[in-house]
């Protein structure tokens, strides 16, 4: 049965921010509507005027922005986890130059005063009725829904890697809460062998990512004076070190000017811990399946992902089950009362918190057209923004939209690495994610870009 709690206290004070949000954890509490001081007992099925299911970044966000407009009560968010990561900050946990801390905060302080917090998980979608089951049993009505999921970490994907994860300390990953916390040990302990960074052949989120730890880990081992004794790799199953041309040519000067090998079509399918190996498929190769064998004293695994679980097969999903939108809108393709914001949906653009924000914009004035009874009109241009961290106080910062069409924000050649690009990663993101992005007011760097590139 439910129980009801009102969220109160609204988001939290700065904590001193591609994904994003929650990851899955152990859930406390499974069928809770969260109201603080007290707890009351209601129906099996309650309903909302707007459902949001997710409470990560685009979760949180958008019902930020609805629960003031529509008035408390209106707008539920289902939600299982008691933590809310802001996960771009991962890259400098890894690297050392932040804390795991400085990551997150309750969910009860970052989600909307005006919203209700169901700390469940949704197990099924039915939108021909208008209803999502729960974990708990539970049906939850809505007259709007917006999933945002996020994506789902497979690291069992990859045999033998799940286990080694779990148990080998030069097995890392920044990607995972449960993990980003060895990565700076791992790093500062390496002293010679290889060191190999991996990237699948799925969609991921935040497609930098990789790149920038295996930057800071080769410059960590350069001041410690170890440089010539490892090997960096970067071992990607992509044809090209960046999937967006502009950007590429000045990551491959930068990898060959710091001696990191790019090895590219190579698939991560097997760890063996045992004997510190590292299997790769060679991608694209004619015939017969080839493999390539790497002995590692370091490998850091970008896992494959996925849609999660509980949305495959539904009714909401394409074939690659993820949530089947329009490009533009963000409106779901057959189900007019649905949006899908972030990682989950199949809007073809890199998973980044940056993506979502220009996309709470779009969903924000079109979900509201729809409320209305309106069509939608705003169109998402596909922004995403990828700050490569190359050094401890330097950031390349790629911004890009649909097809790799250029999108850049700043008057200067953002593939030059700048300190104060660094600046605005390591501080000013992290403030605006925690004060304005998560209350549903930042809508991206759209509007400077208008004004220092003259409308552009």
């Amino acid at each position: 049965m439910l129980t009801m709690r009102r969220l109160s206290g609204g988001v939290g004070p700065l904590i001193s921010g591609g994904g994003v949000g929650t990851t899955a954890a152990k859930v406390i509490g499974a069928g809770i509507v969260r109201q603080f001081g007290a707890t009351a007992p209601c129906r099996d099925q309650k309903s909302f005027r707007l459902l949001v299911v997710g409470g990560g970044t685009g979760g949180c966000s958008l019902a930020s922005k609805f629960a003031s407009k529509l008035g408390k009560g209106k707008v539920a968010v289902l939600e299982p986890n008691e933590r809310h990561y802001y996960q771009p900050l991962w890259t400098l946990v890894g690297g050392g130059l932040k804390s795991f801390d400085e990551s997150h905060r309750l969910m009860s302080k970052v989600l909307p005063s005006d919203g209700e917090w169901i700390q469940d998980r949704a197990v099924s979608f039915d939108p021909d009725n208008n209803t999502v089951h729960t974990a708990n049993g539970d049906k939850i009505k809505y007259e709007f829904l917006v999933t945002a999921l996020g994506l789902q970490l497979n690291y069992d994907a990859i045999k033998g890697c799940q286990e080694a994860i779990d148990s080998d300390p030069s097995v890392i990953s920044i990607y995972s809460y449960k993990y980003v916390q060895k990565a700076q040990p791992a790093i500062k302990n390496l002293k010679d062998g290889n060191a190999i960074f991996t990237f699948p052949g799925t969609p991921v989120k935040c497609a930098g990512a990789a790149q920038k730890i295996l930057y800071l880990a080769e410059e960590c081992v350069r001041d410690n004076g170890r440089r010539s004794s490892v090997n960096f790799m970067y071992n990607t199953f992509l044809p090209v070190i960046f999937p967006v041309p502009h950007y590429a040519s000045a990551l491959d000067k930068l990898a060959a000017s710091r001696d990191i090998q790019v090895n590219t079509s190579k698939n991560l399918i097997e760890v063996r811990k045992d004997t510190k190996e590292a299997i790769f498929e060679i991608v694209g190769g004619e015939g017969k399946s080839k493999t390539e064998t790497y002995k590692y004293s370091l490998l850091h695994v970008t896992p494959p992902m996925s849609s999660p679980r509980e949305l495959w097969n539904s009714p909401l999903v394409d074939q690659a089950n993820f949530v089947s939108v329009d490009r533009d809108t963000l409106q779901h393709t057959k189900y007019k009362n649905v949006f899908s914001i972030g990682d989950c949906g199949n809007a073809p653009t890199s998973k980044t918190a940056a993506a979502i924000a220009s996309q709470l914009a779009i969903v924000g004035s079109n979900l509201s057209l729809v409320m209305e009874g309106k069509e939608p009109k705003l169109k998402y241009n596909g922004y995403p923004s990828c700050p490569f961290v190359v050094k401890k106080d330097a950031v390349m910062l790629a911004e890009f939209g649909y097809d790799g069409k250029i999108l850049e924000t700043f008057p200067f050649d953002q593939r030059i690495p700048r300190h104060s690009m660094f600046f605005l990663k390591a501080q000013i993101m992290p403030f605006i994610y925690w004060n304005l992005m998560l209350r549903g007011w930042w809508h991206g760097p759209s509007f400077f870009r208008k004004m220092w590139r003259f409308g552009l």
